[in-house]
């Protein structure tokens, strides 16, 4: 009775996300009332730190996992991705308001609960409040709309990692991650504050999935092809095998696509084996989740290794791309910062 009821869930849950429909902005920017900006000295303007009890100490159920924040010798700054879909509920239309309360338990019961969790093995997390831009800034026809959205979500992410490095870094090594929305403003911090600045002897890695990153993104750092090579960055966008997306002519042709399984950039199929777990539903852990294999910018997956996974017809797996890879995200980031303090070590820093 248990599988039968599992096997129905998820055939709904593949529906029902193959279904959604975002709701489509008619409002332009200038008519949009702006929210109040947040401000980082408040603990409640964080979605996650690591001295506050929060969705990023999480651990997946059934795993032997041990939230490491208060030993960690790394930090994580964590940007999550687009969660404002639906139609506002109050007069602001093209931002989130961070002082909303039930827009910010989503945002945390959704992505800093299935994505910045798994670095909190090796990483202290960071993950500011922004005002996100709504999903129309990537669909609308109102250019400079979205651009304006966007332009106020990553002033804030600034602003945060601004007083992130003045209060909280002292001078730790860093992980910058992001997804969807998250790694638009994530590559913008890499550019702006790493790419041949003081900082990028700090950078770690930069995992920057959900969103294509061309190749010459960055004038001094490059996308890393092996699991132990650290001051560069990782990117990926997850799809059905054999599924070409009409949007792939957009960015996704030219993007590096790392496979999270090997951490290399050739097209060389990983099975299930090499996956070391992921989050499924409800947060829960499951081993071997997901195959992977790059094919010309995308990451192609068979259908996720689950009890009824016959009835799963999902062909963009965007949601998924930090769950079906969780474990082995955490496993990287762990040998990476201790590939980069053998190295400060041996150039005597």
């Amino acid at each position: 009775m248990k599988n039968n009821f599992r096997v129905i869930l998820l055939l709904f849950v593949s529906m029902s996300l193959q279904a959604q429909k975002p709701y489509k902005l008619e409002m332009s920017y200038e008519d949009s009332p702006l929210p109040p900006g947040p401000n980082y000295s408040l603990n409640e303007h964080w979605s996650a730190l690591p001295m506050m009890k929060d969705m990023a100490d999480s651990l997946p159920i059934g795993s032997n996992l041990v939230d490491m924040q208060a030993s960690a010798v790394a930090d994580v700054f964590y940007i999550y991705p687009t969660i404002f879909t639906s139609k506002p509920n109050n007069e602001y239309q093209w931002n989130t308001d961070v002082n909303d309360s039930r827009m910010n338990a989503s945002v945390d019961n959704s992505a800093v609960l299935n994505q910045s969790s798994a670095f909190n093995g090796t990483c202290k997390v960071y993950s500011p409040r922004y005002r996100q831009a709504h999903y129309s800034a990537f669909t609308t026809s109102d250019k400079a709309s979205a651009a304006k959205a966007l332009a106020l979500s990553y002033e804030d992410v600034r602003t945060a990692f601004e007083y992130y490095i003045e209060h909280y870094n002292q001078g730790r090594p860093i992980v910058i991650a992001g997804h969807s929305q998250g790694t638009i403003h994530a590559a913008h911090l890499v550019k702006d504050y790493f790419d041949g600045k003081p900082l990028q002897e700090q950078l770690v890695e930069a995992y920057l999935i959900g969103m294509p990153i061309k190749h010459d993104a960055f004038q001094n750092i490059e996308a890393s092809n092996s699991a132990d090579h650290v001051g560069g960055f990782v990117s990926w966008n997850t799809f059905k095998k054999g599924y070409i997306p009409k949007y792939y002519n957009n960015g996704l042709h030219e993007a590096i696509c790392t496979n999270p399984l090997t951490w290399k950039t050739d097209e060389v199929y990983a099975g299930k084996e090499l996956n070391a777990g992921g989050v499924g539903l409800k947060f829960k852990f499951e081993e071997e989740l997901s195959d992977a294999q790059v094919n010309n910018g995308l990451l192609w997956i068979n259908k996720p290794f689950v009890k009824g996974r016959m009835f799963i017809n999902i062909k963009i797996w965007h949601k998924a791309d930090i769950n079906l890879f969780w474990m082995n995200i955490r496993e990287n980031v762990a040998l990476r910062i201790a590939e980069f303090n053998k190295n400060k070590e041996r150039n005597g820093k």
